[in-house]
């Protein structure tokens, strides 16, 4: 009996792909949900509207025939209402009985027992107004939900159903499901990008809005990482296909939305058990009630029990309690999406309302991990080109950022990296190559102590000439070359996102970092943590996270690199930095911010909380208008309405006063994605203060002249 389902009212969509100008969208059904609360809401209304519409008309010939014989009882009025019970409710039957089968009772066998005993006791025009009644507010609430439904449509289906393959052949357009990757796709101004993948040729501006929920857009240039459902706003862009349709990023986002209407947290188990006992309950109720009021002294008593037994059926269906969790979660998921926050299961947003200690990696994440290489050290003995020759040639193969920014500065100061393919990953430590330069071994000066221990006093003199950078040291043949010193910025909403943290109650925010206590030290002092540890390997990330947890503390970790893999899986919530982040971390993680602002954590931690209140308030008030309906239900008070001459409008008030909950569960649960757009609304605001802030004002000008006396 019902509202939207948790199916319909969520409003998850099939990712179907539609052109540029022209989008698709689907709905996709799952009849095996376990939270779906009420299989008859599933029925799709739009393609059974004329029947319905028909079913309408012949109820309201009923309630005619019988007002103009003053009988319920005649032909003219049993016939066209009895069509229009079975009619309207023919779907409610249906859902009831796969209900059945599926061994999981609920509203619609009570909505379909409800009809059935109208009919029973020869009130068949009650029985169709009531089928009729729970259909009509059965779309009035699956209408409530639609804003659900066309928000994550406009997120999702952003790409187009065709590509522009690039081939010696020229141009052509095929399929999307016929793109392969390795293939080059061209993308015009104005156009969705079809695809993942990294530019070949072109330069433009993409508004990445639909994933990061930024607004302002980022410029893009060969080699640059680009994703599908953005859109390419200035230039000519070919680019080399990395991922195509469920793998793609945005396809991972209609993935885990999905995830989020299929995983039940403990709290909607609880309720689902609950509910299994609560439909027989509500049938004993009934049959309770009917039996009272059969043995009444009072006529009119007598003559109603079965309409009164009608309405406490209708009224005690556990649908609002059981949409209660479901419809608030889907709600949230959606709100996060928009901010480009991928919330993998519905747990992890429960976990994220209870944080109290956020672990914070410090490269990448409270930093850019653009990394500048700001001084070469050499060794005494040692000339900086060989230094940076040898620190080329071993980082020539690794894609962590600080050797990125070797080899950039390597390729400026034309030194070339000698292409030796003989090269080894330490892991947290560093790496070992065979190079024609010999064995080098490119990493942490502890690395480096461990296995020339002579070089101790050679890398103590290294350091103290790049205190507070970031040091990548360089041992050849077991000689000690020098370092390589490199800086990378904080990000500069860092500190007021730690200041806001702690506004919201989070009680210890600490950095941990591989890089060195003097580094750690500089960037925890800026941005105002509470605690830095320093020089930590993978495993010591992992096992300070664990004794975080082993002492009570419910730990949110933030990072964005290979090194953060086993930590962020080791925390209650586990962050990944998404989009700039490694496959690694982002599968290791159960969030991924899929945008660099660090501004996305409290949002997270907000929202988060925002769902349970609206949870429990869900909860709260569908336990609520159960028992005032059932009282009313019990005593008669909703038959007595209808009077003696229309005791089955009572029925037909019940079904509207079932109904009531339903919309403010629904209703309630979509102000989460008010709460969203109030955040990007502040967020450029700040930005469009900030950037008034940084405009500049010539010495010889005057303005706001109009306001001034002539």
């Amino acid at each position: 009996m019902s509202s939207a389902s948790s199916n319909d009212q969520s409003g998850l969509m099939a990712h179907t792909h539609g052109s540029a100008p022209k989008q698709k969208s689907g709905h996709d059904h799952n009849p095996d949900d376990p939270v779906a609360c009420c299989s008859h809401h599933e029925i799709d209304i739009e393609r059974n509207i004329i029947l319905y519409l028909i079913g309408g008309v012949l109820a309201v010939v009923s309630l005619v025939g019988k007002w103009v014989t003053g009988s319920d009882q005649e032909q003219i009025v049993v016939l066209p209402a009895v069509a229009a019970a079975l009619l309207l409710g023919l779907p409610l039957f249906r859902a009831s009985l796969g209900e059945i089968l599926q061994r999981r009772i609920s509203s619609s066998s009570l909505a379909a027992l409800a009809i059935l005993a109208a009919m029973a006791v020869n009130e068949y025009v009650t029985a169709a107004f009531l089928a009729f009644i729970l259909l009509v507010a059965d779309r009035v609430v699956q209408h409530t939900a639609s804003g659900a439904r066309r928000a994550i449509e406009a997120l999702v289906n952003l790409t187009p159903d065709v590509a522009r393959i690039v081939s010696g052949e020229g141009e052509r357009e095929i399929p999307i499901a016929d793109v392969t990757v390795g293939q080059v796709v061209r993308v015009r101004p104005g156009e969705n990008l079809p695809v993942d993948g990294r530019v070949r040729v072109g330069r433009s501006t993409v508004n990445q809005a639909s994933l990061t929920g930024e607004a302002m857009p980022v410029e893009v240039q060969e080699g640059i990482d680009v994703y599908a459902g953005t859109t390419n706003l200035t230039g000519n862009l070919d680019v080399e296909v990395t991922s195509v349709g469920a793998d793609t990023t945005i396809g991972k986002v209609t993935a885990l939305i999905h995830e989020a209407e299929s995983s039940r947290t403990p709290r909607q188990m609880l309720i689902e058990q609950v509910a299994k006992f609560y439909v027989p309950v509500a049938i004993s109720v009934a049959a309770l009630v009917f039996y009272l009021f059969s043995q009444s002294s009072d006529e009119m008593a007598r003559q109603n029990a079965a309409l009164t037994a009608v309405t406490v059926l209708v009224v005690t269906c556990p649908t609002a309690l059981l949409l209660s969790s479901p419809s608030a979660m889907v709600a949230a998921f959606a709100s996060a999406a928009r901010l480009g926050v991928m919330l993998k299961q519905t747990g992890y947003l429960e976990a994220a309302a209870n944080i109290d200690a956020i672990v914070v990696d410090k490269t990448g994440t409270l930093t850019t991990g653009r990394f500048g290489v700001s001084r070469l050290v050499p060794a005494e003995g040692v000339e900086g080109a060989e230094l940076l020759q040898a620190a080329a040639n071993g980082e020539q193969h690794s894609n962590h950022p600080l050797a990125q920014s070797i080899l950039r500065t390597a390729e400026q100061a034309r030194i070339t990296p000698d292409g030796s393919t003989d090269y080894e990953e330490i892991h947290g430590r560093g790496v070992r190559a065979q190079t024609s330069l010999g064995e080098l071994c490119v990493g942490r000066s502890s690395w480096l102590r461990e296995i020339a221990p002579h070089t101790g006093p050679a890398i103590d003199a290294v350091e103290a000439r790049i205190e507070g950078m970031s040091g990548v040291h360089v041992l050849r043949d077991n000689r000690y070359l020098g370092a390589v010193g490199l800086e990378d910025k904080i990000r500069p909403e860092a500190r007021a996102t730690v200041e806001r943290l702690r506004e919201i109650g989070i009680r210890m925010i600490s950095i941990f970092t591989g890089d060195r206590l003097s580094v750690g030290q500089r960037v925890g002092v800026q941005v105002g943590v509470d605690a830095v540890e320093a020089e930590c390997l993978p495993e010591e990330k992992h096992e300070l996270v664990r004794e975080l947890r082993s002492q009570g503390r419910r730990v949110m970790m933030v990072g964005d690199g290979i090194n953060d893999g086993p930590a962020l899986a080791e925390a209650d919530v586990g962050v990944a930095m998404g989009l700039s982040g490694s496959d690694i971390a982002a599968n290791s993680a159960g969030v991924a911010l899929m945008t660099d602002e660090l501004n996305r954590l409290p949002f997270l931690v907000e929202l988060a909380r925002k769902t349970r209140v609206i949870v429990t308030q869900n909860i709260a008030v569908s336990i609520l208008m159960a028992i005032v309906g059932l009282v009313l239900a019990a005593t008669g008070t909703f038959v007595s309405l209808g009077g003696e001459a229309a005791a089955g409008l009572g029925v037909g008030v019940a079904a509207i006063f079932h109904f009531a909950p339903d919309v403010f569960v629904v209703a309630n649960s979509f102000r989460l994605f008010r709460f969203g757009e109030d955040f990007l609304q502040a967020e450029e605001e700040a930005r469009q203060q900030a950037e008034a802030g940084q405009r500049t004002r010539r010495e010889a000008s005057v303005r706001n002249l109009s306001a001034q006396p002539a």
